[in-house]
């Protein structure tokens, strides 16, 4: 095997582990609320999320267009590399902006924090190319356009459309008793949680279908103007499997902050917030947009809690999420250059598997960290704890259900 070959295998790996860790990471986005008014139990949600997500990812790939086109500049106009990149260094461009989104991805996970799978992925892909080719190596126009403005904006409307939909519920719903009002409005969360997980996969498989498609582009296996037609059916096929298969594990850690830690949320609110967050989501997908599917169902969670008269929204987990929504795409940025600058001072092979192994190594490292304070499916729902940010710690959870002593 050629080393431009091995190259690629190993981004392959790694962009379906990214896309893996898109699928646990942004679960909550779908089925938070769900699980928070036990519309749904938690296993249950995730499998139905898994699912729909698997089909929602062969429905367009619009947004896989695109990232071929709209972040990197590693080819020009007429389908050819920029001067001065080689296919091997093309490659090393996309592996390490595809590290430095695991990693984010990973440690905001670590902390329940929903930040942007998306952005994380682009801020690696900025500053990897960053590093490569210097600010002329990025699709500034298409970074602006596509991802920066959508992504200001998303949560802002969200959390409007929420507002105005969880305020209109409940003044037409006034008259009907309490009981009945959940259990109707938990029937219609399996809908528009079920909407959300769907829409969900039309846009952030095709992400990493794109990145995908984007190192085949690199190496000649791939025509540039032949995504919009469709991609390589392995390449969806394996896209649509690995973000179901995150979404199955199931993001335990950020779904609690979602359901949990935001808004005391009621399932009339929890309706309005996904059906405003799946509507949003699709039509970004339909458009090309690679929307963050994290804050347009933030926003619309909060935007639940403003519109319910007497609603508690805990504005300082709200404040802690927008502060890593903000460093989101500087610090994936500044991991994908740095991953670039190591790979590219080895050079070649070589340099792809140090920087896969650190890679390994570090996801190792902040998965046995989240074991020590473990969140599943059996406290996920638990009253939230400010004192822990919401993880209870795994000896206090084990001795609550320990069975008491008798005389």
């Amino acid at each position: 095997m050629s080393a431009e070959m091995l190259i690629l295998v190993l981004l392959v790996i790694t962009a379906l582990g990214f896309d893996f860790t898109n699928g646990f990471h942004d679960t909550g986005n779908a089925m938070a609320t769900s699980i928070a008014t036990r519309a749904l139990k938690p296993k249950t949600a995730v499998t139905l999320a898994a699912l729909l997500n698997l089909v929602g990812a062969f429905l367009s790939v619009e947004v896989a267009a695109t990232i071929t086109k709209d972040v990197l500049k590693v080819q020009d106009k007429g389908g050819e590399l920029v001067t001065g990149i080689t296919p091997t260094t093309g490659l090393i461009i996309i592996f390490a902006g595809l590290i430095g989104g695991i990693l984010w991805n990973l440690l905001t996970w670590l902390f329940g924090l929903p930040s942007s799978s998306s952005h994380a992925l682009f801020g690696g892909l900025i500053g990897s190319g960053m590093a490569a080719l210097g600010t002329s190596g990025v699709n500034w126009d298409g970074i602006v356009n596509k991802i920066i403005i959508p992504g200001v904006m998303a949560p802002v409307i969200a959390c409007v459309v929420a507002a105005c939909g969880t305020f209109l519920v409940y003044a037409i719903t006034k008259t009907i008793v309490q009981a009945k009002k959940e259990q109707g409005f938990r029937w219609g969360q399996v809908a528009t949680a079920s909407l959300v997980a769907l829409a969900h996969g039309t846009g952030d498989a095709q992400k990493t279908m794109g990145v995908i498609a984007l190192a085949l582009i690199t190496t000649g296996h791939l025509a540039a103007d032949s995504v919009k037609e469709g991609l390589p059916l392995w390449v969806i096929v394996s896209c649509a499997l690995a973000i179901a298969l995150g979404t199955y594990i199931g993001g335990w850690r950020v779904i609690r902050t979602l359901g949990k830690g935001l808004v005391e949320i009621e399932s009339p609110q929890g309706m309005a917030a996904e059906a405003s967050s799946a509507a949003i989501i699709l039509t970004s997908s339909a458009s090309g947009m690679a929307l963050s599917t994290t804050h347009v169902a933030t926003g619309s969670i909060l935007g639940s809690g403003v519109g319910k008269k007497g609603a508690k929204v805990r504005w300082a987990v709200a404040g802690r999420m927008a502060v890593a929504w903000i460093i989101t795409l500087p610090s994936a940025g500044l991991v994908g250059a740095f991953t670039f600058w190591i790979a590219n001072t080895i050079g070649g092979a070589a340099g792809a598997i140090v920087i896969f192994l650190i890679l390994v190594a570090l996801s190792g490292l902040m998965y046995w960290k989240a074991q020590q304070q473990k969140v599943d499916s059996n406290n996920v729902n638990d009253e939230w704890d400010d004192s822990t940010n919401s993880v209870i710690p795994a000896d206090e959870r084990d001795e609550a259900k320990a069975p008491t002593p008798t005389a």
